[in-house]
């Protein structure tokens, strides 16, 4: 079997060591024959490094590297033009010099292969454009230039505006020169994890094509199922033997924890996460490795911020009419939910060109929610898992009164500054418990009578959940009772339990409770 290509990001590695390789380079062929300015924003680690190496290998003139692959077969001049490649993927922005630095040390390089006499004294803006047209004159063939991760600057002063305003000024004017040098240029893409200040930034570049919504490049890149199964069908017929089952199943799995982004409107491909996917196949175990890989604190505070509420995430009714970034993406960060790779395309509204979106996958989910949790409630990861695991105990043997007394203690010791909204914040941290339980749960369940406040189903076991602030249990009892909410479950088989919770504002936790074995299906 070809090795797997963890963490190779560079294309003449990968073909040269034998790597396995995905095929993408018909997409590659049809981008670079097809535009001239091309943008593309995906997650982190799906792939956008390799993806700008092939090509520079491809723009470079190396034919012997694309041996066997569809590029092949489409490509007739193979020619060579001047690259300058810009990776801004390391290294630490936390000053203005620092980003200075980096692309002065570029433009040094570049300088000093293109003959251009280096001026320390003009900005790097400048200094940009004198080596776009040296290199076009000194070799006679237009220039290619590929950034790889243009904003991760950006995105390490999230938090810090006047240095990120900073950031903008300079990026601005140094890739205002795709487009005040686009007849030296015979191709430029960036790629990116986000599309924030997308007008700032890019704001006089009309040339710039946007391909990110784009179906006819949804894989270029991730993987698709078949992709998977043609490339890396001994890994998961070793995987199979390891686990005593076979490839169909692990490729359930395999979906489950992995699949389903989707990176157009139309959605006709759901995509796999890449890295998960090697991961899971070298290690022939399923864990959260793209997650693990990366924390999303940012995210999070940004999401306690806007008093969102968790259950929209899980079910997918988190509504978007932009993903492009072209709003504030502090103040409202839905988008960069999306873009970042938290949140993926669910369905669309082609007639107010609206985007209903949720979790990918089980990975994203579980994990997101697990890393919330302590975040929510102030408590640590290990006393969390371990409530957690309560939790599912109770619940499983229809204990009500252990599950509601293990509340009780779980929200004694929340802070007072995490609680904002008190009705958002207890059903946010109730809903995140049941799902992290691996039961079926729904919040503001849709009745003909009214919507039930949160359904939790187990193998033998539907509760429903009726909170009230401020009032009483009983209320919240009646309610359940006076709207039938339990009817809709009354021929699913298992025992039906209906609670009534009460929550106190003044002492911030459950104030009482009341609930009622109501029928054994």
């Amino acid at each position: 079997m070809e090795k797997l290509p963890i963490g190779i990001q560079n294309f003449e590695k990968l073909r040269g060591e034998g790597y396995a390789y995905v095929d993408k380079t018909a997409s590659i062929y049809n981008i670079a024959k097809g535009g001239v300015c091309i943008f593309l924003s995906r997650p982190r680690r799906f792939g956008k490094s390799l993806l700008l190496s092939t090509f520079r290998a491809y723009f470079e003139g190396k034919r012997h590297l694309f041996e066997g692959l569809a590029i092949a077969q489409l490509e007739q001049e193979w020619k060579s033009y001047p690259v300058l490649y810009l990776d801004l993927n390391t290294g630490k922005y936390d000053t203005k010099e620092s980003l200075d630095e980096r692309l002065a040390n570029n433009l040094s390089l570049w300088e000093k292969t293109y003959q251009v006499d280096s001026n320390a004294v003009q900005s790097v803006a400048t200094r940009f454009e004198n080596v776009i047209r040296a290199a076009h004159e000194l070799t006679r063939e237009k220039v290619v230039v590929l950034v790889d991760e243009y904003d991760k600057p950006l995105l390490q002063a999230i938090n810090n505006e006047p240095l990120q305003a900073d950031f903008r000024n300079t990026l601005k004017s140094f890739y205002g020169n795709l487009k005040s040098c686009d007849e030296h240029i015979r191709f430029a893409m960036l790629t990116g994890v986000t599309k924030f200040s997308h007008i700032s930034i890019f704001s006089d570049l009309n040339n710039l094509q946007d391909i990110s919504l784009d179906a006819r490049y949804a894989d270029i890149c991730g993987l698709t199922a078949d992709e998977i199964a043609q490339t890396f069908d001994g890994y998961l017929e070793a995987f199979a033997q390891k686990e005593g089952s076979d490839k169909a199943t692990i490729m359930r799995q395999m979906k489950q924890m992995y699949d389903g982004y989707h990176f157009s409107e139309n959605m006709t491909k759901d995509m796999y996460n890449p890295f998960s996917v090697l991961n899971a196949l070298s290690e022939q175990k399923f864990r959260n490795f793209w997650f693990s890989s990366g924390t999303p604190t940012f995210l999070v505070k940004l999401l306690q911020n806007g008093d969102y509420r968790l259950q929209d995430f899980t079910q997918g009714d988190i509504i978007a009419s932009d993903l492009s970034g072209k709003g504030n993406l502090i103040s409202e960060p839905i988008a960069l939910f999306y873009q970042t790779g938290y949140l993926t395309i669910k369905g669309y509204n082609k007639e107010f060109g609206s985007y209903r979106l949720g979790f990918p996958n089980m990975e994203v989910e579980r994990s997101f929610l697990n890393f919330l949790l302590p975040r929510y409630v102030g408590t640590t990861d290990n006393r969390s898992a371990y409530f957690v695991e309560t939790f599912v105990n109770s619940l499983r043997q229809g204990n009500v009164e252990a599950f509601m007394e293990g509340m009780r203690t779980f929200f004694a010791d929340t802070p007072y500054e995490l609680v904002k909204d008190l009705e958002n914040h207890y059903q946010n941290v109730m809903f995140t418990i049941c799902r992290l339980m691996g039961y079926h749960t729904v919040a503001e369940y849709r009745t003909s009578q009214g919507r039930i406040d949160m359904v939790v189903q187990t193998n033998s076991y539907t509760y429903v959940f009726e909170f009230k602030f401020g009032k009483t249990a009983d209320e919240a009892l009646r309610q359940i009772d006076t709207k039938d909410y339990m009817l809709p479950f009354a021929a699913n088989g298992t025992h039906l339990m209906k609670v009534g919770v009460n929550f106190s504002k003044e002492t911030r936790n459950i104030d009482d409770y009341v609930w009622k074995n109501d029928y054994v299906g």
